[in-house]
């Protein structure tokens, strides 16, 4: 089953793995992929879709030194070589759009304002191009502010179709702005964006609309993480947990989506399980970050039909031939955790294929 071919909006999947979006800041200053980056997702094509690192779409929403962005014309040109790239070698990719909110700071962002839901800061620190800073106060979005930064993701969307990308996933997970939109813990707005769940889902729901009358549903996913609890978007009250992401995919299941990919670190569970039957379409899960998923948690989810679709990150940044690897029961490389956020081609591009010793 994990082997076999599958539907994703247009797109046939010839496999069931999808490359999790993974952070690992090689596009500079600028925010510029170069040949290295193309080299990393061409290496990885063999995999049924690669969903690209977390790409800003706007200056205020880079969250990371290093972080690409889907803004200026020599960032989309660098793009459409690695989308190129990518498909010269069969393969399919969509683009993370994603905007740090509050997950960032004004010495990693080129001075812009920080942007929340709400003025609630982080509690901790953040790298930035100065060294590791606390995370500032952020600026709390108005109503009328709103719209705009719609647009931004509306416009980012557009950007990775005209560079090459197949679709988009809209990062609504992690912490990260559409997140921080869903959790209390950085969401207590008293307007129509804050408050109930229902309110606090709306923004998410208006931004996918806008995206999939943009580009259009078959070519737009998103990515949700309930109950991740990282980077201060703690989500502990279980019924308001239900209540909220029950709402939200109760509301963008009409739109028919790509797909809706989960990061929960039970993927059997009652909230999940739920989840999956709301959306009624193609659904992935991403086991978490805790544990590397293995090739046996893969077939596993898949087989006993946990999901239609397994995210993996740390064996695709390992394994670039990780579809025949474990297709074949082969041997894996060890993933570097040291090399996952340096620069250059040390634990990016330099894994090796499988080699017979034959």
């Amino acid at each position: 089953m994990l082997f076999s071919p599958m539907n994703l909006g247009q797109l046939e999947l010839p496999n069931r793995l999808v490359m999790a979006p993974l952070t690992r800041i090689r596009s500079g200053k600028e925010g510029i992929p170069g040949p290295l980056v193309v080299e990393y997702y061409r290496q990885r094509a063999s995999l049924g879709l690669i969903v690209s690192e977390g790409i800003y779409p706007s200056p205020a929403g880079r969250g990371f030194p290093g972080q690409p962005g889907l803004v200026t014309e020599e960032q989309l040109k660098a793009w459409a070589a690695v989308t190129a790239a990518v498909h010269a070698e069969g393969g399919r990719i969509f683009a993370q759009v994603m905007h740090a909110g509050r997950v960032t700071h004004e010495a990693t962002n080129g001075g812009h304002e920080v942007v929340a839901p709400s003025a609630i800061a982080i509690d901790g620190e953040t790298r930035t191009y100065d060294g590791k800073k606390a995370y500032p106060v952020p600026h709390a979005l108005t109503a009328e502010e709103l719209p705009g930064i719609r647009e931004e993701l509306v416009l980012a969307a557009r950007n990775a179709i005209e560079a090459g990308f197949d679709g988009v996933e809209l990062h609504s997970a992690n912490g990260y702005l559409l997140h921080e939109f869903l959790t209390s813990a950085a969401n207590q707005r008293d307007d129509n964006y804050g408050g109930s769940p229902e309110n606090r889902a709306r923004f998410v729901v208006e931004v996918t609309q806008a995206v999939v009358d943009a580009i259009g549903a078959d070519r737009v996913g998103i990515r949700i993480s309930p109950e991740h609890n990282v980077q201060g978007a703690l989500e502990l009250d279980a019924a308001d947990v239900r209540e909220t992401y029950g709402y939200l995919v109760d509301a963008l299941a009409p739109l028919k989506l790509a797909y809706l990919s989960v990061l929960h670190k039970d993927p059997g569970s009652e909230l999940v399980q739920d989840l999956r039957s709301r959306f009624n379409g193609t659904f992935m899960l991403n086991t978490g970050f805790g544990v590397i998923t293995t090739r046996e948690d893969a077939t596993s989810i898949v087989s006993d039909d946990l999901a239609d679709a397994v995210v993996v990150g740390r064996p695709a940044i390992a394994n670039p031939d990780l579809v025949r690897r474990w297709r074949e029961g082969l041997p894996v490389n060890e993933p570097d955790p040291a090399t996952f956020y340096s620069d250059g081609a040390e634990g990016y591009t330099d894994y090796p294929v499988y080699q017979s010793s034959n």
